[in-house]
């Protein structure tokens, strides 16, 4: 019996408080929901085919406030709390697919820098941060 070769895709996984890593992830829905430690909801803000998958319950099990999402116009859409990563979801294809070379780099800029929030009178603020140092080697 032969066994199943395991798809991979090459993905943007966003830690809160680290800077953005390209890493290859399975494609089972298993191994998307150990990324995000749960549930995984798809998230389409961008112009382009790229999607977050991140935590469906994030937010409401007070996961740590991660990225900040922006409109074209500049203006806070959403916070996306928890690990999440980015990926190609083209609306053509049932499956995620890998990031291409321009996607990569396009959404490493825009969620490099990690970032603190802080409720305001006048709403929330955004900061960026330096990133904590990686503990691991």
């Amino acid at each position: 019996m032969k066994e199943k070769v395991r798809e991979k895709i090459k993905v943007l996984i966003i830690k809160p408080g680290k800077r953005p890593q390209v890493q290859e992830i399975g494609t089972d829905l298993k191994d998307m929901q150990a990324v995000v430690g749960g549930y995984i909801q798809e998230y389409q803000p961008f112009d382009d085919e790229a999607a977050i998958i991140c935590n469906e319950e994030g937010k409401l099990r007070g996961l740590t406030l991660n990225r900040a999402v922006y409109a074209a116009n500049g203006n806070l859409t959403d916070i996306v709390a928890g690990t999440f990563f980015i990926c190609n979801a083209p609306i053509t294809s049932e499956t995620f697919q890998s990031l291409s070379r321009e996607q990569l780099e396009k959404y490493e800029k825009m969620f490099h820098t990690p970032e603190r929030f802080y409720r305001t009178e006048n709403g929330i603020k955004v900061q960026k941060i330096s990133p904590q140092r990686d503990t691991e080697r």
